[in-house]
């Protein structure tokens, strides 16, 4: 296949670039700085001014593209991250209008934020309600955007990410490094749900949804066994045979992240039951196996 994808030089995106690579796809790359980047014989990267004439025919097209959620979240850095979604999806939808011979598919990142924040619920792809606060409006609007893809009677996946866990990118290594350092512990009550999943997985599902042709609409890109914050830091303390023993309060994170620390403060249950229900097989189903393999690797 001949795959159009953004993002594919951050944490999620550049392995699944390799792994598509290595299953002999052809990926057509955007970057901003394609002259930094060495193409190979399944990769070259191409700048956001590409046209439909300097493409050959683009059998799907996979968006990651955003800013970090990441930082201090000041009134820009929010533009930014609401902006930096919709403008590469918009570039995107033109792209794909401008091709007379349309992608099969479109999978275009979204978030488990997108259902809001709750302690009580389990939310899964049929939740059709939306949240009310800043992260919940990104996703809506993310998904808003990608979905005139639909109208070209593409297939249309919105991959609704839960937390990813790696070594080398994501939350684990800030999440991780208390306990790495003998002062870990719950964040505020620890009470609520991280709806997380192994990176590995993450790209197993999205490469899922692109040869699954049944697969439409909402999927939620986590784990089947969510794990409150409590118990997540307990687990990840006893695999890396560590002390559990500091609680940190949420002030402490407003004081310090501002809105941002609502990423970890509070927290939604995310079920991927669209997954399952079309045959999908996690690698990583439980937070020991994937500790364990994070430990090792």
């Amino acid at each position: 296949m001949n795959i159009l994808i953004t993002g594919a030089t951050g944490f999620l995106g550049s392995k699944l670039a390799v792994h598509l690579a290595g299953l002999n796809h052809n990926l057509y790359i955007l970057t901003r700085s394609p002259e930094k980047r060495s193409n190979t014989s399944h990769m070259t990267f191409v700048d956001y001014n590409t046209t439909v004439n300097e493409l050959p025919h683009i059998d799907a097209v996979i968006n990651l593209a955003g800013e970090s959620l990441f930082g201090y979240w000041t009134k820009k850095k929010k533009e930014a991250i609401l902006t930096s979604r919709l403008r590469v999806t918009k570039y995107l939808i033109q792209l794909m209008k401008d091709m007379k011979k349309k992608p099969e598919v479109f999978i275009s990142g979204s978030a488990v934020g997108y259902y809001g924040m709750s302690e009580d619920f389990i939310y899964t792809e049929a939740t059709a309600q939306p949240g009310n606060d800043f992260l919940a409006s990104v996703a809506r609007q993310w998904e808003q955007e990608a979905s005139a893809a639909e109208k070209m009677g593409i297939r249309m996946v919105y991959a609704r990410f839960g937390v990813l866990l790696g070594n080398d990118g994501g939350a684990f290594p800030l999440m991780s490094l208390p306990i790495k350092l003998y002062t870990g512990g719950h964040i505020s009550d620890g009470e609520q749900w991280l709806s997380w999943i192994h990176v590995k997985d993450a790209v197993k599902l999205i490469i899922f949804c692109l040869e699954n042709h049944t697969l439409k609409g909402p999927i939620n890109v986590t784990a089947p066994t969510p794990k409150r914050n409590k118990d997540f830091m307990k687990k990840t303390a006893q695999v890396y045979k560590r002390p559990n023993w500091l609680h940190v309060p949420a002030v402490f994170f407003y004081l310090a992240l501002g809105e941002m620390s609502l990423l970890l403060v509070k927290g939604q249950y995310a079920y991927p039951g669209k997954a399952l229900e079309h045959g999908f097989t996690f690698d990583f189903p439980s937070l020991d196996l994937t500790l364990l393999d994070l430990k090792n690797n």
